[in-house]
């Protein structure tokens, strides 16, 4: 069976940007809320959520276990004239200082089921009380939806599919905005195309 870091290399290493260059629409929208600061987006891939948040003047700083989406990410930042902090690492092994980070944004960011909890915690204490957390993520019902699409994306593992509740209690020591699941179409590259099921959380950490 591959493991993950070559699963992604594998996916990124091709010309295309698997799930294009253009951000995704739930961090653009909230984008819109916050002042610039410094951004933390762990299994960043490809950057191109980084990218977009550098370009409104964010200093960021990214991780993912793949060589080949950190090169490609560091390529369209130079497209762009931004520059952005990239890091090879898995979020087992990565390491920030706590309470230095204005915002944590996990897109798509799915995590084995065993180990979520333990990661997004560690995750969390990355980032400054007050400051603001942005989740989109495929939820437990969008299995239903890859059986049908296989093109709308997601883990095959139906445990590293999230659930509200646990979110939630994950990040119990949050504020939260916006927390709920919802039906969306998805329009990112290739390998993110049609009906999905997504959790969307905005929160703040007390």
């Amino acid at each position: 069976m591959m493991n993950q870091q070559n699963f992604w290399n594998q996916r990124y290493a091709g010309e295309n940007y698997a799930y294009g260059t253009l951000p995704n629409a739930y961090l653009k929208e909230k984008a819109m809320e916050l002042a610039p600061g410094n951004i933390l987006f762990p299994a960043e891939g490809e950057g191109r959520n980084a990218v977009f948040m550098a370009n409104l003047g964010w200093e960021i700083h990214a991780f993912d276990q793949s060589v080949e989406g950190g090169n490609k990410a560091l390529h369209l930042a130079a497209d762009h004239n931004v520059e952005i902090s990239y890091t090879i690492s898995d979020v087992e092994n990565i390491q920030y200082p706590e309470n230095s980070f204005d915002a944590l944004a996990l897109i798509f960011a799915h995590f084995p089921g065993d180990n979520r909890r333990t990661y997004h915690r560690k995750l969390s204490c990355f980032l400054k009380p007050g400051g603001h957390l942005i989740i989109e993520g495929f939820s437990k019902e969008h299995a239903t939806f890859q059986q049908i699409n296989p093109k709308s994306g997601g883990p095959r593992d139906a445990e590293m599919l999230y659930d509200l509740e646990e979110l939630k209690e994950d990040f119990n020591d949050f504020e939260f905005i916006e927390a709920a699941e919802q039906k969306v179409v998805l329009a990112e590259g290739e390998f993110h195309q049609g009906e999905a099921s997504v959790i969307r959380i905005f929160a703040i950490k007390k």
